[in-house]
């Protein structure tokens, strides 16, 4: 069951076009995926239960396990083991989440209370450990360690990237470079594991696998660029949190970066009012969102993340042309299109 502001990538396809004919192809298999995290995420420890329960009913868009699903279609994979590691995605993603309301000390997740709003941090953070483990443990019991070895990679970087995230918190020097290298850990690099798992367990040559880690990698960037935007551009009803939050909690994103050095002094210093205080007491939230626009940043980072889009529909150019292709280039145009 999904939130009302957290519908899946296949729900919000237009009915009767050839993308939803393209999803109706793994919609059963969609379905095992779900299925897949129910049991995965069922326990005779009470709380664990109820939080599971609490979980599972704010459902998500489910992008990795769909463009695990969708990969693995075109490359006319026929075993189940793609539902194993889309729900093993899912759990890695989910666990990342949970960390991260922790970190940000947030109070809503997908426009619902969240865990650790609701059962404390301490709770929370066992949780989050629960998910990753119970991740791994999913992949090993299939059983192709390469695998739960690339897993493994990708969740250390993400891993790494919220150690960045910490470690640049409130940094209004931080690069476009260092953004970049921050965004690709956090972010990118699970999106990049989901898009090559399938050709790891059809046994696709490496410069293939690499082509189809790179097309979800870069998926990943304009992903995360995107909500960079949507933080600026959308409201609080739409996206189930209240905007700027990013910045709010000192998080420097790329409309930010691009913005800063075209400010003028005084406009500088709002911006850092609110990375160093965590409020807008010395600067209304619009005020911020109108700097941000005077400066041409939210087009240029619009532009960028059209860059990084196209640059991923590049990657599936060698793949015989099909359905399930031509679903995983809309993926690239839904990143960018979405307003949630």
């Amino acid at each position: 069951m999904s939130s009302p502001g957290s519908s899946t990538l296949a729900e919000t396809v237009a009915a009767g076009s050839p993308i939803a004919q393209a999803f109706e192809l793994i919609a059963p298999k969609l379905e095992l995926v779900e299925q897949e995290l129910q049991d995965g995420f069922r326990s005779p420890i009470r709380t664990i239960q109820e939080v599971a329960d609490h979980v599972l009913e704010g459902g998500g868009k489910r992008l990795r396990p769909t463009l695990l699903l969708l990969v693995a279609k075109m490359l006319g994979y026929e075993g189940r083991q793609d539902v194993v590691f889309g729900a093993l995605v899912e759990f890695i993603h989910t666990a990342s989440l949970i960390h991260d309301d922790i970190i940000d000390d947030s109070a809503v997740r997908r426009g619902r209370p969240s865990i650790n709003y609701k059962w404390g941090n301490h709770l929370s953070v066992l949780i989050g450990d629960y998910l990753y483990l119970h991740a791994i443990r999913m992949g090993l019991e299939v059983g192709d360690l390469s695998i739960v070895q690339m897993l493994c990679a990708a969740t250390i970087d993400l891993t790494e990237g919220e150690i960045l995230g910490l470690q640049n918190n409130g940094r209004s020097d931080l690069t476009t470079d260092e953004y970049f290298d921050l965004v690709g850990r956090k972010t990118a690099a699970l999106f990049g594991a989901s898009a090559r798992v399938p050709a790891m367990l059809v046994g696709l040559e490496a410069s293939r696998q690499q082509k189809l880690w790179d097309y979800g990698y870069k998926l990943g960037i304009a992903f995360q660029i995107v909500d960079d935007l949507l933080d600026f551009t959308s409201n609080e009803a739409m996206l189930g949190k209240p905007v700027l939050a990013d910045l709010k909690d000192g998080k420097v994103t790329l409309p930010v970066i691009l913005a800063l050095p075209r400010a003028n002094d005084a406009e500088r210093r709002k911006i850092e009012s609110v990375l160093r205080t965590g409020t807008f007491d010395e600067a209304p939230a619009e005020e911020i969102q109108r700097i941000v626009a005077h400066y041409d940043a939210i087009e240029e980072t619009r532009a960028i993340a059209r860059r990084f889009a196209d640059g991923c529909k590049e990657c599936l150019a060698e793949f015989t042309p099909s359905p399930a292709r031509e679903a995983l280039e809309f993926a690239a145009d839904f990143v960018l299109e979405r307003e949630k």
